[in-house]
């Protein structure tokens, strides 16, 4: 899945980064209806405690993007972005359409949290 992105000359190029693309496919795994916080993501993605650095890629996205990125909260399962800026509203609505209970911007990440927690049994 390769992004196209726009360089600030206005020419248009291909994100060849393999981390960018390993963090896209991770991204594009959330399920609906599930979501995923940024540090978790990141690890998935093998950027290890790069939460920041998908936070900023992120908000790198086109505004057209197919990315589900309004599946990834922090890592208390609120809503990072402000309530009160169009894309915080448009990922609070994004979430709710898919079935996603929010609380005081928070989500229940033990119910919603993707992936689901590896059981490991004791001896």
């Amino acid at each position: 899945m390769t992004l196209s992105t726009t360089d600030r000359s206005g020419a248009r190029s291909v994100a060849a980064d393999p981390r960018r693309e390993a963090l896209w496919q991770v991204l594009a795994a959330i399920p609906p209806g599930r979501v995923c916080s940024y540090g978790t993501l990141a690890q998935l993605a093998g950027l290890g405690r790069g939460a920041r650095l998908v936070g900023r890629w992120l908000g790198q996205l086109p505004d057209d993007t197919t990315l589900p990125w309004h599946r990834v909260l922090n890592s208390q399962g609120r809503l990072s972005l402000p309530a009160d800026h169009p894309a915080g509203q448009e990922q609070a609505r994004r979430l709710l359409d898919e079935g996603v209970i929010i609380h005081n911007r928070r989500v229940n990440m033990a119910r919603y949290g993707w992936p689901d927690p590896i059981e490991t049994t004791s001896r």
